[in-house]
């Protein structure tokens, strides 16, 4: 295989064992949940919220990155393509890969920002639970 592509499945095995690592820690969170205090609970969620803020502009560009890089995708004739492929025309199918390979890693960036979105609702789910859970708790105590 070429440098490049060693590099990029090299680089999309390294954010996919990302991606592994961060389903087992929410995995994980869920598994906690009913062993958690309240305050555990919210401090996650505070945690995850601020990561969320601060990562936003980033995940809004890659989702906007991907929806242009899709349809830019859609545009792409194959019969086009499959002349630069018999005219050997390395210029249009370097600039085809990099697309492609963007495209990708748009895509994944795109998931691991839709697991850290999904771990906010959950901690919200469970800290709304435990809120309702206390509401009746306290009212059977009185």
């Amino acid at each position: 295989m070429s440098e490049k592509i060693d590099n990029f499945t090299s680089n999309l095995r390294d954010t996919l064992n990302d991606i592994d690592s961060r389903m087992s820690s929410v995995k994980a969170t869920i598994e906690s949940a009913s062993e958690e205090t309240q305050e555990t609970i919210k401090s996650k969620l505070s945690a995850v919220k601020a990561n969320l803020e601060a990562k936003q502009h980033e995940f809004v560009a890659y989702r906007t990155k991907l929806q242009e890089l899709g349809l830019e995708k859609q545009a792409e004739v194959k019969s086009k393509v499959e002349g630069w492929k018999t005219k050997r025309e390395t210029e249009h199918l370097n600039h085809r890969a990099d697309r492609a390979e963007n495209y990708a890693a748009s895509g994944i960036a795109v998931a691991m920002a839709a697991i850290d979105e999904a771990e906010e609702a959950i901690l919200e789910a469970i800290a709304a639970r435990l809120d309702a859970d206390n509401a009746v708790t306290a009212s059977s105590a009185h």
